[in-house]
């Protein structure tokens, strides 16, 4: 075995002449085991929301998004989008034609982001999982329907039982704008309100899904849409991206292919930054934890005069009986970090399995979600062991620093 190695572990399990010393290090340790357990727990935790809205973003936006980038609309024609139909990773292609509007509901007047959307969409569209009252429904008979965010619908008092239309406004793209008449150079359709879904705050306060065919009309268009969406349900990342690389090539420089990422680079880099500020809090709180080990060991080398001028008699160098007490004080680090990982990990994968730590009010879920990520374990363990060896480290390099001055 190592000889330095061995000395730290015999000291370290070894009783001390003062038993403050094993208080501190007993201490030492149990700090770094919780301040572990507690960034494995907080980041599995946020893993777990970050998963969450994820996934509920994804029954809005969908994998794919193409978009013009010369003018706000364009017509979907061409051979590239007969080859994105035989991909076998593409689940469904729809198209949209997104603007802002105005509307009006028994009374109450607002600006809504309406969005109309295809047959396709209407049947496949993974929303309606997230229907809150009626229906997903865009169509009966040849009566034309739209949902609602549940904060527009609030806000506005639309409810899908109620037989009074949605009446949505916007100014027409063919006629000028008439001073004795304005209402003649807006134009309008009616829709009857069948749903009310949740997403999240941002989206329900403004979204109203209506058929294209209304949204064309409002819009004075025949054929032209302001994307098509591309959903690849299953998909890897890889072929996700490859779909994208090919549709690009194929579409040119006047279109613009987006993932999810892109489609929503602000909300997905404030949930990195977040995390990333999550990790540094907690440790910076384990590092402040890990001064108790500079203080045991201090105390600890003290005690071990005796010892170390008996190693120096035995041609033990310097360099040797520094390295036994940074690995004594090391090695306190670790035992909690190995503890912390042991309580972070199996706490986590009991709240996965059984939920016993419920969500407050009234929430999408039940329990708190929690993810646990191999990657945050191994990085959670690196920052703590080398916090651990470098406050091992000062007592060590101070006590040298003094020695050599008095000599």
């Amino acid at each position: 075995m190592n000889l330095p190695l061995f000395i730290a572990w015999r000291y370290l399990f070894a009783r001390k002449s003062h038993n403050v010393i094993n208080i501190i290090s007993a201490i030492s340790a149990t700090g770094m085991a919780i301040g572990t357990a507690a960034l494995i727990i907080i980041l599995s935790i946020y893993n777990g929301f970050d998963s969450l809205v994820k996934s509920m973003l994804g029954n809005v936006e969908p994998d794919l998004l193409i978009t013009s980038e010369r003018s706000k609309t364009f017509v979907p024609e061409g051979s590239v989008y007969d080859w994105i139909y035989e991909q076998e990773s593409v689940t469904s292609m729809c198209t949209v034609l997104q603007e802002r509007v105005f509307i009006s509901y028994d009374g109450r007047q607002g600006i809504a982001e309406a969005k109309g959307v295809d047959r396709i969409y209407e049947e496949e569209s993974p929303l309606r999982e997230h229907i809150t009252t009626g229906a997903f429904s865009l169509h009966r008979g040849d009566v034309p329907q739209a949902v609602a965010g549940a904060g527009l619908a609030y806000r506005m008092g639309m409810n899908p039982r109620f037989v009074s239309p949605v009446e949505i406004y916007f100014p027409s793209r063919t006629r000028n704008i008439s001073l004795s008449n304005p209402a003649a150079s807006i134009e309008s359709v009616k829709v009857y309100p069948s749903g009310i879904f949740s997403i999240n705050n941002e989206i329900d306060n403004s979204l109203i899904i209506i058929p294209i065919e209304k949204m064309r009309g409002l819009l004075e268009y025949d054929n032209e849409v302001s994307g098509v969406e591309i959903r690849m349900e299953g998909a890897s990342a890889k072929e996700i991206r490859r779909v994208k690389e090919e549709i690009g090539r194929q579409l040119g420089p006047g279109f613009k292919v987006s993932d999810r990422f892109e489609q929503n680079s602000s909300l997905y880099k404030m949930m990195r930054y977040e995390k990333v500020s999550i990790y540094l809090i907690l440790i910076f709180i384990i590092l402040i934890i890990a001064f108790n080990i500079f203080g045991s060991l201090s105390m600890l080398i003290i005690e071990k005069q005796e010892d170390i001028r008996t190693f120096r008699s035995m041609g033990a160098s310097d360099r040797l009986m520094k390295r036994v007490f940074v690995l004594e004080g090391w090695m306190i680090s670790l035992l909690g970090l190995a503890a912390g990982i042991v309580i972070g990990v199996g706490f986590a994968l009991l709240q996965q399995h059984f939920g016993f730590i419920r969500m407050p009010g009234n929430f999408v879920i039940q329990a708190y979600p929690i993810i646990i990520s191999w990657t945050d374990i191994l990085i959670t363990a690196a920052g703590v062991a080398a916090i651990g060896y470098l406050i091992a480290l000062l007592p060590v390099a101070s006590f040298y620093r003094k020695e050599s001055r008095r000599v």
